[in-house]
């Protein structure tokens, strides 16, 4: 496995990874495995490369088999769940320290292929990604919806705590922060 920060060569293979698992596309059968909620484009894709530096990829036998993408919240902010995060971060508070759109950043989504689940590759990219991340932010932020119980399990599984739980477009979710200096593997 080849953890690495997406180049713009990489956005296809994304996309196509993507396309699988995202809730809008995913089969039927594969949903209760998990799924992506946020749709992006390769223009979006391209900006978090080149100006975030917030897309991480996992490759095994040269194709991409997960990522995971972060981003500042004035990247994130060109999607509607992600304003109303931002607006409801003053009431958020975090290692004993109020939330900021200056002291944490949003993790996800993440994405991992089904041949590779289980393989221990989600761990190592979080790992890879927070590693980072870090050095421009102490706090990870992200949202699960509460009926992907797939991903919540393993990202608490991680350590991720639940800060908040909030609600959006009919759909309910568990808000998670992470200290960024503690590593995991």
């Amino acid at each position: 496995m080849k953890l690495s920060s997406a180049t713009l060569n990489d956005i296809d293979e994304v996309l196509e990874l993507h396309a699988k698992y995202q809730i809008d596309s995913i089969s039927h059968e594969d949903k209760k495995d998990g799924f992506v909620t946020t749709s992006f484009t390769k223009e979006q894709l391209a900006k978090v490369i080149n100006e975030e530096q917030g897309l991480f990829i996992a490759r095994k036998n040269d194709k991409v088999v997960a990522y995971v993408m972060c981003g500042s919240w004035k990247f994130c902010s060109i999607w509607p769940i992600f304003t109303q995060m931002v607006q409801d971060l003053p009431n958020l508070s975090y290692l004993g320290q109020a939330i900021t759109t200056e002291n944490s950043y949003q993790y996800g989504p993440v994405c991992v292929d089904k041949s590779v689940r289980g393989s221990g590759v989600l761990e190592a990219l979080f790992d890879f990604a927070r590693e980072e991340m870090s050095q421009r932010y102490p706090i990870m932020v992200t949202f699960i919806n509460k009926i992907n119980q797939r991903s919540f399990k393993a990202h608490t599984r991680l350590g991720l705590e639940v800060i908040a739980e909030f609600s959006f477009n009919n759909n309910h979710y568990y808000e998670l922060a992470y200290d960024t200096s503690k590593k995991l593997l």
